[in-house]
Parts: structure tokens; sequence; C-alpha cells
């Protein structure tokens, strides 16, 4: 009976262990089971990753690894103005992502330099050419007739000789124009110097979009019943001498959007408010190197307007012949004053407000 009982708790004990042991075998099979299904799905999750990385690299390698072109910038001279065109037309290629390399160069205001840096640019083999002021254009587009030339801060294109019509240039040159609003500006001198009876139109003579800008300055002057008397130089060292000889013959002086008189305003400046005399001006540059005030255009939209237009040219295959010129709508027009030139001339600017 003793050797029965031993019997069954032996069997019962066997039976016990094999139950125990699988049970721990079906809990580590399940255990296994789950890690293989989380790695599984943590592998398909990196896999993801790695393949989204993958296609923005692809991206992004796309956009500044493709083809690198070869752009060559020519400035008439430096100042305000013009040094925003430039800054405006590479923000322009670098927001667009392609690949460039640039040579930045300035003639300083030399007419002969013009020259000699546009052959230079056309001789380099670059796939476009930006010119900025007018007799910059001039000379580059006297150079060639094949690479694209886009122009910023000329005033009028078409009036320079640099392309057919505004509208449909017709051959390798277009760009942006800097056209200001003279109508506007000339109201803006009534508004701030009601007393006013003669104005001075400042600008020098060797700039083609200068004489067009004199001339409708003096037809908005007549419109708004003022006299207007015409000063020209003919390079810089002029300035002050012919600053001067307008003390005691008008009331106020107007310069338009022009590179010699815009690059030493600050001589204007200085002749004219130690004599009493406020100037408003074509651009802000102007108003901050001491002339009294202006309604202008943005010149760093404007470059960068061109810089658009280049990307179009480069990337796009747009037809320059057929891409009409480009210009700042009137909401990109902004006042612009000099508190302290006002206050020099004893003039209230709160008329404006």
């Amino acid at each position: 009976m003793k050797k029965l009982l031993a019997l069954s708790l032996t069997v019962a004990m066997v039976i016990g262990l094999v139950t125990g042991c699988g049970s721990t075998a079906d809990e580590s099979a399940a255990t296994e089971g789950t890690t293989a299904a989380e790695t599984t799905e943590a592998a398909a999750e990196t896999e993801a990753a790695e393949t989204e990385s993958a296609e923005t690299e692809s991206a992004e390698t796309q956009a500044t690894d493709g083809q690198t072109y070869k752009i060559g910038v020519i400035q008439l001279v430096e100042h305000a103005a013009l040094d925003a065109s430039n800054e405006g037309f590479v923000a322009a290629l670098d927001d667009a992502g392609i690949s460039y390399e640039i040579d930045q160069q300035n003639a300083q205001g030399d007419q002969s330099a013009c020259q000699t840096i546009s052959e230079k640019l056309v001789n380099d083999g670059n796939d476009l050419i930006l010119a900025i002021a007018t007799p910059a254009a001039q000379a580059v587009a006297g150079a060639t007739s094949d690479i694209p030339i886009l122009v910023t801060a000329v005033t009028d294109p078409a009036d320079s000789g640099l392309v057919e019509s505004n509208e449909v240039p017709g051959g390798n040159v277009s760009g942006t124009s800097d056209l200001t609003p003279v109508k506007e500006q000339i109201e803006l001198l009534t508004k701030l110097l009601p007393d006013a009876k003669k104005v001075g139109i400042l600008y020098c003579s060797a700039e083609a979009n200068s004489v067009l800008q004199s001339d409708m300055a003096e037809e908005a002057c007549a419109d708004a019943g003022l006299e207007s008397e015409v000063f020209t130089v003919s390079s810089s060292n002029e300035i002050q001498q012919v600053v001067e000889s307008m003390v005691g013959k008008v009331d106020a002086i107007y310069c338009p959007t022009d590179n010699t008189i815009a690059a030493g305003m600050a001589t204007v400046a200085m002749v004219a408010n130690d004599n009493g005399l406020p100037t408003i001006c074509g651009e802000e540059g102007m108003v901050n190197a001491g002339g009294l005030a202006t309604y202008g255009i943005d010149y760093y939209q404007l470059g960068y307007m061109a810089g658009e237009q280049a990307v179009d040219i480069l990337v796009n295959g747009a037809d320059i012949s057929t891409m009409p010129i480009g210009y700042l709508s009137a909401d990109r027009c902004a006042l612009a004053t000099n508190q302290e030139t006002a206050d020099a001339l004893g003039i209230d600017l709160s008329v404006l407000d």
C-alpha cells in the first residue's frame, strides 16, 4: 500500500514538473513572439525613416548639386540704391537654391572701366550677366549679342537703346526698371514746401535716363504751378560748384535717381542744407545721405525681381527676347524722410501724417 502511494506521488510530481515546464516554454515562446514583432515593426520604422531621409537628401542634392551657373555682375558705382539691387539679385538666386559662381565687378563710376569689365565678363564665358545702372548696361550690351543680359536700376531700357521695346525686348537684354514716381515726388515737395516757387533740377548730363527723369520733373513742376530750372554736372567733381551756383536762384532742389548725384549726395546735402535749400530725392539712400524726403521704390525688391528673371532664364530656359521689362507696383513705393535734415532746415514733417 505504501509502495502504491509512493508511486502515485512520484507520477504526480512528474506530471507537475512536465506541466510546469510546458508553461515556461509557452511563456518563453510568447515573449519571443512579441520581441520579434516589435523588432520587425522597429525595423520597418527605421527603414521608412531612412527612406524619407534619403528622399530629402536627394531633393537637396538636386537643388544644390545640379548644374553650376556662371554669372557675371557689373555695377556702375557704389551707392546705397545700386548696392541694394545687387543684394536683392543675389538673395533671389540663393532662395531659388541653384548652384552658381558669381563674379562681382564694380566700375567705380568710370565709363572706360565699364568697357573693360564688360569685355572680361563676355570673354569669361558667363551663362548670364547682370548690369546695374544704365552706363554699365549699355557697355555690356555692346560687348555681346549672345549671352543673356539682365539690367536693373535702369529707368527706361527702350529709351536707352538697350531693347526694341520694354514690352517685347527682342534681343538678349531684359531686366527691371527703376522708373520712379516723379509726379508724386514733386507733389511731396509742394506739401513740405508750400511756399516754394522755383525748383532746381539737378542731374548728371552723361546719364540718359536722368535726362528722361528731368523732363518728367519739369512737366510735373509745371502741372503743380512751379517754375523749374535744370542744373547739370558732367562728373562728381563738379557737384559742389554746381550746387553752390543754385543758392539764391531756387527755393528747393529735386534730384532724380541719378547715379553720379546719388554717389555724391553727401556733398549735395552739405551745400544745400547749409544754405537752407531742401532737397527732394529720387530714392531713400539719397535721403539717408542728407536729403529731406522721397517717395520712392525699394531697390532691394527691384534687384530681387531681376534675380527671379535670372532663375527663369537659367533653369527654365525662358526666352529673354520675349521677357518684358519688370516694374515695381505702386504699393512697393514708400515715403522716406530725414528728421535731422528737417530739423536743420526748420521743416515740419508732421504735415505728411
